[in-house]
């Protein structure tokens, strides 16, 4: 379909990496390794910032994004200064939460997670488990996982601060900085599900089932798992029929484009 030269800059979420490479493995003839190599990403904020304010028809800037929901931030930085996109959900995914696997806990409720990352349950015996203080670790503001997090889980209520740790910077200063998931037999985490399933499958982590429902291929499929979310494939509207990121854009929807996210171990939506 597309030369390799012809294919599109394209920007995404840390974990639609696997997928951009594989559709540029697909539309090109690439192999899949060589394709690996050409992808870089620069997190879900920015993929959205880079199509929607610096993108256009200069031949550097981001054609294309694979991406997860733009954090609210963002959507108001586009509708204010941003030109006009095409987006589609192309795929499924769902927050998870992680725990360590000695942790006897297997299953934990939404109220009970809004609850703990309200503050409100702070030991693991008052759901099941052992008697320690519970960690309840939070993403950066920026990334996929914490937007799914707000939107699907919190939905505008009670969040407490984040744990934090002081890490230096570049420029020799500190910074409070939202500590990231740490394995720790106190801890919970969360993420998405491709990330954790595909891309980091760390030893020593479990995810939880919510309301009963374990996180998998089926039960996000089937929407049976509560916390699922859908990522999209975007565009400029101003990108013509025949430009490359219109032609793989569209081409995501076809039984080809389908078969490409399927392959690359995430869940494709149906039309």
């Amino acid at each position: 379909m597309l030369t390799a030269d012809e294919f599109p800059l394209t920007d995404g979420s840390t974990a639609c990496i696997p997928l951009i490479a594989q559709i540029m493995a697909d539309t090109t003839g690439m192999d899949l390794e060589t394709a690996q190599s050409c992808v870089s990403t620069n997190t879900t904020a920015w993929a959205w910032r880079n199509l929607s304010l610096y993108g256009g028809n200069e031949g550097d800037s981001t054609k294309l994004i694979i991406a997860y929901e733009a954090p609210e931030s963002v959507k108001e930085e586009m509708a204010a200064e941003g030109g006009p996109l095409d987006q589609k959900a192309i795929g499924r995914d769902a927050l998870v939460f992680i725990v360590n696997e000695e942790n006897p806990v297997q299953s934990l409720s939404q109220q009970q997670l809004r609850d703990i990352y309200a503050g409100k349950i702070t030991n693991w015996k008052d759901v099941g488990g052992a008697d320690l203080p519970i960690v309840a670790f939070q993403r950066r503001e920026d990334s996929g996982s914490q937007t799914l997090f707000q939107k699907l889980l919190i939905q505008g209520g009670e969040l407490m601060d984040a744990p934090t740790e002081l890490a230096p910077t570049e420029m020799g200063g500190l910074v409070d900085s939202i500590a990231e998931y740490n394995n720790t037999a106190n801890a919970i985490g969360f993420s998405v599900y491709y990330y954790i399933d595909q891309m980091y499958s760390q030893p020593g982590l479990r995810l939880l089932a919510v309301d009963g429902v374990t996180p998998s291929n089926e039960t996000i499929a089937d929407q049976s798992y509560p916390l699922c979310n859908e990522f999209y494939a975007a565009v400029r509207q101003d990108s013509g029929a025949d430009t490359p990121e219109r032609k793989v854009y569209d081409w995501l929807s076809t039984d080809a484009g389908r078969a490409c996210i399927e392959k690359s171990g995430y869940v494709a939506v149906q039309d």
